[in-house]
């Protein structure tokens, strides 16, 4: 039987010679008796034996289309299978058994086991062209489900659900996800490679405005997304100030109705979701294994990364362009100092440029979307309140002599009126790039900073903290007290400072061995900080390593 999709590509001989069999062959089929002389004079008029017109005839009253009489090949079906029914089945059993397995075997290989089980059964060994022309012919879905798993078949084929992302009205819906930057960076003192960092993007849907971003060496964590949602809700006007970059326009800002996010385990951290709550911000999480509904942020990621690569230093995203570009060698920027230029790059040229979705810039869509506001846009009273509301926090007594947390003492005399004499504990927050003070609850809903007790002792992060834990375990010591605690971290910055160097000096080809010389010990001295000191939503150097 003919295809009804053939009239559309038949060409224009064999259309005419349909048009021709119609015009005799449609008054044919009207009457269900028909004379030999109909027949033979039907016959004679279309230059076709009686055999050929029966056959019309029939897929004519089938399916009184004009397509239906179409002249037909002769000859074998271009997909017919000229194997054995034996042979055929013993290569879908190779296909089966073989090349649909998750170790996603080669054509090659695959060729090599059909050999080899066709030899072993003294069967003729089918071709390259056959092989090749089975395992492309099974299923899509079952090829991809067999090979690369049930999951990985739905995202590519699986039926797209329409997205309940469809905001009117600007910070309506924001949503947030990261993504490892394509670029080395440097470290400030030795313009040593440090490695790739991370960025965390936000963005308003409607607008299609990038709300806020943060970049850092660290993995996604709740503190990333904390950063990034606070550069995205508060003014960024003395932000921008501290980078030198006051001519910038960036005029979002403002607590989103909605903070759409996927399931990572930072955006169910309980800072995330007790500060949203706080602050009537709903979280919405996409559905597990439904990409699709954070369209708008993997495409914005897209977008950025493509404007990454023109960096030095960048890694790319393909292998082949990273092989030929020797990404280490050619890396230039720190982290603050890229930090700076995806600033240029977001509010001085993606903002100001045409959007295909919009039809205008993100910048025109959201000052147009503002101006539609018939209230205020929601922002929180106090911006270090805000900053402080999604840093992580754990529960602290206070004792006679200050604050415990990881081995380390915390004293101000602020809290003076509750060492000792508080039964219950209080909430003490923490930002884990600066252990060097704490914040401290008070029964009011207040928050204190409190700095280390020991204030000869430098500013750690919580990740050189939890390596010299891990060393001082390993050591004989059984357990890690403060002052083991800042010597091992000292000594890590050193050895890291000494392999700088030696690494320094082998690039440049010196021919003179490093200096044995020891190396002084940074300056351990940092002033005591006052408990009504202003707290920086902000901070303006970003832990870089040493």
């Amino acid at each position: 039987m003919q295809k009804t999709h053939q009239w559309e590509i038949a060409s224009d001989a064999a259309w005419g010679i349909a048009l021709q069999r119609e015009a005799v062959i449609r008054p044919l089929a009207e009457y269900s008796r028909l004379s030999v002389d109909d027949i033979a004079g039907a016959a004679s008029q279309l230059g076709l034996s009686r055999t050929v017109l029966y056959k019309l005839l029939q897929r004519y009253r089938r399916r009184p289309q004009t397509s239906s009489l179409l002249p037909w090949k002769r000859g074998r079906k271009p997909d017919e299978p000229l194997l054995s029914d034996e042979r055929e089945a013993l290569l879908s059993a190779c296909i089966t058994e073989f090349y649909l397995q998750p170790e996603r075997p080669s054509l090659a290989a695959l060729q090599v086991e059909v050999r080899r089980r066709f030899t072993e059964r003294s069967l003729a060994v089918p071709n390259y062209r056959t092989v090749r022309r089975r395992a492309e012919g099974v299923d899509t879905r079952i090829l991809i489900s067999r090979r690369e798993g049930a999951k990985r078949e739905r995202e590519q084929l699986g039926p797209l659900s329409v997205s309940s992302l469809q905001p009117q009205r600007a910070l309506e819906v924001v949503q947030i996800d990261h993504t490892l930057v394509d670029v080395i960076v440097v470290d400030r003192e030795n313009r040593q490679p440090i490695g790739r960092p991370w960025l965390t993007l936000a963005v308003d849907v409607t607008t299609r405005m990038i709300a806020g971003f943060h970049v850092s060496l660290w993995p996604p964590s709740a503190l990333s997304v904390c950063l990034a949602l606070t550069h995205a809700v508060l003014a960024k006007t003395s932000w921008l100030a501290d980078r030198e970059l006051q001519t910038l326009d960036w005029p979002t800002s403002g607590l989103p109705q909605a903070l759409h996010v996927d399931n990572a385990r930072e955006f169910h951290s309980e800072a995330l979701v007790r500060g949203c709550q706080e602050y009537g911000v709903r979280l919405d999480h996409r559905p597990v294994g439904r990409p699709h509904f954070g369209g708008h942020i993997e495409r914005l990621i897209g977008t950025m990364m493509d404007a990454v690569h023109l960096l030095p230093g960048t890694t790319f995203s393909d292998v082949k362009r990273k092989v030929s570009c020797p990404s280490e060698a050619r890396a230039v920027l720190t982290l603050s100092e890229l930090e700076r230029w995806l600033a240029l790059q977001i509010a001085g040229v993606y903002q100001l440029s045409l959007h295909s979705s919009l039809g205008t810039s993100p910048l025109a869509a959201w000052q147009k979307a503002i101006s539609r506001y018939t209230s205020s846009i929601r922002r929180p009273v106090d911006p270090t309140e805000f900053f402080l509301s999604f840093l992580p926090a754990v529960s602290r007594q206070v004792r006679r002599d200050g604050i415990h947390m990881w081995n380390i003492r915390y004293w101000d005399n602020v809290l003076s009126p509750w060492a000792g004499r508080m039964q219950r504990a209080l909430l003490v927050k923490y930002d884990p790039r600066d252990l060097s003070r704490v914040y401290v609850r008070d029964p009011d809903g207040m928050h204190w900073p409190v700095p280390y007790a020991d204030l000869g002792q430098p500013p750690i992060t919580l990740w050189e903290l939890q390596e010299a834990n891990r060393r001082i375990r390993k050591s004989t010591q059984s357990v890690p007290n403060q002052r083991s605690i800042f010597a091992n971290i000292l000594e890590q910055r050193r050895m890291v400072q000494q392999a700088a160097s030696s690494s320094r000096q082998r690039r440049r080809h010196e021919k003179t061995p490093p200096s044995e010389a020891p190396i002084s010990a940074p300056d351990l001295k940092h002033e005591r900080l006052s408990p009504t000191e202003e707290i920086k939503p902000y901070p303006v150097e970003l832990w870089e390593g040493d």
